[in-house]
This record gives C-alpha cells, sequence and structure tokens, in this order.
C-alpha cells in the first residue's frame, strides 16, 4: 500500500535515526557533541509532520549527517537528499538529480489526476535500463 510522500520520508529519517543512535553506543563518537546532535534531530523528527513545507532544519541536519558522520554518509537514504534540497543536492550526482525531478513530475502528475503514486515502485520502474520493458 502506497504511503504519502511524508511519511515515507519521515519513515527514512527514523531509520536514520536509529543508525545514528547505534553509532553513538558503538562510542565511534563524542557522547557531548552527538547527544546533541540527537536533540535537534528528534525536533526535525517532531516538527516536519506540523509544518512540513519548513525544510531548512532537514536540510541542516541531513548536511552535517555527512559531515559529522562521514563514515555512514554512504548509508543515508537519497530519498532524504532530495526531499530536503537545497545543500543535500550537493551530495547527488546530476543524472540522480534528473532521476528524482521525473519521480517528483511522475508524483505531481499522479496527485493532479487524483490517482494513488507509490514512490519506491516508480523509482524501481526509472532505474530499469532503457531496454527494458516499462509498464
Amino acid at each position: 500500500m502506497p504511503t504519502s510522500y511524508l511519511d515515507h520520508n519521515l519513515a527514512l529519517l527514523a531509520q536514520l535515526r536509529a543508525l545514528l543512535i547505534a553509532l553513538g553506543e558503538a562510542e565511534q563518537v563524542s557522547d557531548e557533541s552527538h547527544a546533541l546532535f540527537m536533540e535537534r534531530f528528534d525536533e526535525l523528527l517532531m516538527s516536519l509532520p506540523k509544518i512540513p513545507e519548513d525544510r531548512h532544519l532537514g536540510q541542516d541536519m541531513i548536511c552535517q549527517v555527512f559531515h559529522r558522520y562521514p563514515q555512514i554518509a554512504h548509508l543515508v537514504p537519497r530519498d532524504l537528499l532530495w526531499f530536503f534540497g537545497g545543500d543535500c543536492l550537493h551530495f547527488m550526482p546530476d543524472e540522480e538529480i534528473a532521476l528524482y525531478q521525473e519521480l517528483d513530475e511522475r508524483r505531481f502528475e499522479a496527485e493532479e489526476q487524483g490517482k494513488p503514486f507509490d514512490w519506491n515502485q516508480e523509482k524501481q520502474m526509472l532505474a530499469l535500463p532503457e531496454d527494458s520493458s516499462r509498464h
């Protein structure tokens, strides 16, 4: 069952949070600094459902993950980079940005037509090689 675009990204943020918590528990980061970062991350998780269009804190937090925790940068869901946009897009190659632009266009088109949109399914379809059949 498709979830809303916001719910999809909130679930990804929750996964990232679990990864960051595990990193802190493994004592791979400074406790005090990490604890403060996690407080801000939790603020993001609480405020985003209330004001989804205010994504500046999210941009800042995701960029900080790349700078503060480079050992897990490859595990940050790419969807979050697109969702928050702004400076987060610096961590995406142009080809990936083009894929996400097309995904967004498909999502907006489905919304305009009142049709359901499954982000993950559409993303998988777009990731197929050009010579593969698409439905």
